[in-house]
């Protein structure tokens, strides 16, 4: 869906208006954060810290609010009650409970262009070329320059591994490609951090290998992630800090090395048990 004119130049005053990094303040800061779907209770007081340069990962069983959690960070779920900070920046929010909303159109827009999110599904458009997907949004949202765009676009194709495969159509690819092609796109965005949803889920095992050797090299670089993932190892190897959400909550969360090496809480221990097999 191509944005209009207004939103474009919405999203333009915005990104000139972002401060430089400040290396102490946290990308991403969430506190107490609750999300409901009518009466369902989906989160149920969560935090959530991610510094700049550090890879938060988010286990736990389906439905314990990960990939919710996830999409609240960039505003594609409203919430009902807690605090979201962009770079120290404050969420502004107009209502209360079920009726919660963002009040700024103009900083929903800035905090979405600057948090690239990439999905279990790829959702790369059919009708356009792998090349013209990953210029798409910093093409229209953004509105820069084409010939820029199109180098850029290019040197990602070729950090994902995917350099040949610009001038194919998604249908051409495999699952393992799309999905390279999918965080190529993210990427050219320039965000100051990627957000993944069960990156590697839809694919079969050797695939998935071809997006985790991406994933790993992202976090090499020292980008600033948050990683839904249900590949444990993945969550091991790349990340500074990991959460165990259950049932909403935070039954655990530590550096990698102590929840997956001594897990302190049964339901953890349990969950790690399972997902060994």
């Amino acid at each position: 869906m191509t944005a209009t004119k207004e939103e474009q130049r919405d999203t333009v005053t915005a990104k000139k208006t972002i401060a430089a990094p400040d290396t102490e303040t946290p990308v991403i800061e969430i506190r107490d954060l609750h999300k409901s779907y009518g009466q369902l209770e989906v989160l149920k007081g969560v935090d959530l810290t991610a510094r700049r340069g550090h890879v938060v990962s988010l286990i736990g069983s389906s439905g314990s609010g990960k990939s919710t959690l996830l999409r609240c960070c960039n505003l594609l779920e409203d919430s009902q009650q807690g605090d979201i900070r962009f770079e120290g920046e404050s969420v502004h929010w107009k209502g209360e409970g079920l009726n919660r909303h963002p009040a700024d159109r103009a900083q929903v827009i800035r905090i979405r262009t600057n948090l690239s999110m990439v999905f279990q599904q790829f959702n790369l458009w059919s009708h356009m070329t792998i090349l013209q997907n990953v210029m798409e949004a910093p093409l229209t949202v953004l509105r820069r320059d084409p010939k820029e765009v199109e180098v850029k676009a290019r040197e990602y194709l070729s950090k994902v591994g995917i350099a040949d495969k610009a001038d194919a159509w998604p249908a051409q690819l495999s699952g393992g490609q799309q999905q390279r092609a999918a965080i190529a796109r993210a990427l050219c965005m320039e965000p100051r951090a990627l957000l993944f949803d069960e990156p590697t889920s839809a694919l079969d095992p050797e695939l998935e290998q071809e997006v985790v050797k991406v994933i790993k090299a992202l976090a090499d670089e020292g980008r600033t992630m948050i990683l839904v993932t249900h590949d444990m190892k993945l969550a091991a190897d790349v990340s500074d800090h990991v959460i165990f959400l259950h049932l909403g909550k935070i039954e655990e969360e530590g550096p990698p090395n102590e929840l997956f090496g001594n897990p302190q809480s049964e339901r953890l221990r349990g969950f790690l048990s399972a997902t060994s097999h």
